[in-house]
């Protein structure tokens, strides 16, 4: 079930009016200008479970710019584990880089190319968070996990309960090819939509689906869809408890 954002927010944190709620709060935009982005926060914290967001990326030049989708806790010691999107040149294929914080201490990241064009319709982006295992899900496709690996010594994110954040921000030093190529603030606003959210706290439905997908991630590196390799990992940083 996909549930209106009035459920899910604790408040539009900061943009003033550059994020909106409308369509009877079926539908989210956040916006980005010159001046600031835009960004919000749940209500509730959540310690494991499934987090399934529908996004529609901004289009055309979106160079430069993050839209981010992540979760969250608090303080200089702090969890979190991150869906972010980096903007392109308009017929560039949009970068996933996915990270996950322990402690503070990220260096995680793996990076992908998307291999539809996520401007054109809203898509569904998703974490199944147990307390051995992440995943991350593209249209219900798992295109990563990042499994526990307290055993040999790798700290992974399972004490600290966690808040759901979404934001659009400026990132031109490094999003777009290295920084190389800027924001066009003459194509501002840019804009991003959420359409639903869901989110299921981790019971057997869970459980039964990650060890469904645990062998299909994998796989679906190889998978192509239409020609074209679905997931393409362009970027990974050394993760010790990764086989």
């Amino acid at each position: 079930m996909v549930f209106p954002f009035k459920l899910l927010l604790g408040s539009l944190t900061w943009g003033d009016q550059r994020a909106k709620i409308f369509s009877g709060g079926q539908l989210l935009s956040l916006s980005l200008d010159k001046t600031s982005g835009s960004g919000f926060i749940s209500k509730k914290e959540y310690l494991f479970g499934r987090i399934d967001m529908q996004l529609k990326l901004v289009a055309g030049n979106s160079a430069g710019t993050v839209t981010s989708y992540y979760l969250s806790s608090q303080g200089p010691t702090h969890d979190e584990i991150d869906f972010e999107f980096l903007g392109n040149l308009s017929g560039d294929p949009y970068i996933v880089h996915t990270n996950v914080f322990t402690q503070g201490k990220g260096n995680r990241e793996q990076q992908f190319y998307l291999w539809f064009d996520p401007t054109r319709n809203c898509h569904t982006y998703s974490i199944v968070w147990t307390s051995q295992q992440i995943i991350f899900l593209v249209d219900n496709t798992p295109i990563r996990v990042f499994k526990n690996g307290e055993s040999i010594g790798v700290p992974f994110p399972k004490n600290q309960p966690m808040k759901i954040y979404s934001s659009l921000w400026n990132a031109d030093d490094w999003a777009t090819r290295g920084g190389l190529v800027k924001a066009d603030w003459t194509k501002a606003p840019f804009t991003a939509y959420y359409r639903g959210f869901n989110v299921q706290t981790c019971t057997g439905s869970c459980t039964s689906s990650v060890r469904r997908r645990r062998g299909e991630a994998r796989e679906s590196t190889e998978r192509r869809v239409g020609g074209v390799v679905s997931v393409n990992i362009i970027h990974a940083e050394a993760e010790a408890n990764q086989d």
